[in-house]
């Protein structure tokens, strides 16, 4: 039986703006088995799964579990867990992190600010303060979701952690199950596709350095998708990585088609033309699923508008 991942990639379905969309993460450590719905299904309590899954709606947070790689046998409730927030609107991107001995303290949170972009409330709540070690390469390995995350996810998330990657997690869902391995690696919030450990070395690599790796890139979670499209084709029509340098910071139009603008911090701007289609042949979304055609977002064409004003 086919796995959606490996009709995926024979189909060779395109992956930019396919990013889970969140302008910041908050990520709770949570070891044991995971659920589909991995906040209310797991040894975390339900009560509490709700009551962050309600605090964080509309907020621009999102919330995932982490866990570290290997064997998920239960050992019960763990006395210490890591606690991460980062956001990921470039001109303010940042990582903090913190312990907590009872995760109930993640509802004195201001959601509201954090999803704005202030750490503030993290570091009081939870007496949090700025990471300072390596990057986070959190890898989907959930596969009460979706069998390719587990069967591909934990494999790569276990090598990683094997060849001294430290800042390895796996996590509980990033969408897109068929472009599995997939992972996120903050602060800047790029997702990747189709991920192998030398390249996830190469991506984390470039984060140390400020720089996106765009090869393999999903897009960036700060932005809609039709706007991780356009700041990819930017990216590589004007050999631009620095990771701070590029904005999304205008989107007119609306499905199928829409105008992304995308700004450079020297001031200089693109227009960028993004179509959304349907990937053909039909192919399963999911394992399990009924064959569909899923979206995809198309760039037909990125023009360097003439501006002389920086943006900042």
């Amino acid at each position: 039986m086919s796995r959606c991942a490996t009709v995926s990639r024979d189909l060779d379905e395109p992956i930019a703006g396919t990013a889970a969309t969140a302008r910041t993460w908050l990520l709770l450590e949570q070891p044991g088995p995971w659920g589909a719905q991995a906040l209310t299904m797991s040894h975390l309590d339900p009560a509490l799964g709700r009551a962050l899954e309600k605090a964080a709606e509309g907020t621009g947070v999102r919330i995932a579990l982490i866990r570290r790689p290997g064997r998920h046998a239960d050992f019960g409730t763990p006395a210490v867990r890591q606690v991460y927030a980062a956001h990921t609107t470039p001109g303010n991107v940042w990582l903090h992190g913190a312990t907590t001995r009872d995760p109930g303290q993640l509802l004195d949170l201001d959601f509201a600010a954090l999803g704005k972009g202030a750490p503030q409330t993290f570091d009081t709540a939870l007496q949090g303060r700025a990471h300072t070690g390596d990057p986070l390469a959190l890898v989907c390995t959930n596969g009460k979701r979706d069998r390719c995350c587990a069967l591909l996810g934990r494999p790569l998330a276990a090598e990683l952690a094997a060849s001294g990657v430290e800042g390895a997690w796996e996590v509980t869902h990033l969408g897109g199950h068929r472009f599995s391995p997939t992972l996120l690696v903050l602060p800047y919030g790029y997702a990747y596709g189709r991920a192998q450990a030398p390249h996830v070395k190469e991506v984390l690599q470039g984060v140390r350095e400020g720089r996106v790796v765009v090869e393999g890139c999903r897009g960036g979670s700060a932005w809609e998708r039709p706007g991780q499209a356009a700041e990819l084709a930017v990216r590589s029509a004007a050999r631009e990585y620095a990771a701070d340098a590029l904005s999304v910071v205008r989107t007119d139009g609306s499905a199928p088609h829409w105008e992304v603008t995308v700004a450079h911090t020297d001031g200089r701007r693109w227009s960028v033309a993004v179509t959304q289609g349907a990937s053909l042949p039909p192919r399963p979304e999911s394992c399990g699923s009924a064959l569909g055609s899923p979206a995809r977002m198309d760039v037909v064409a990125v023009r360097e508008l003439t501006s002389t004003a920086p943006t900042r």
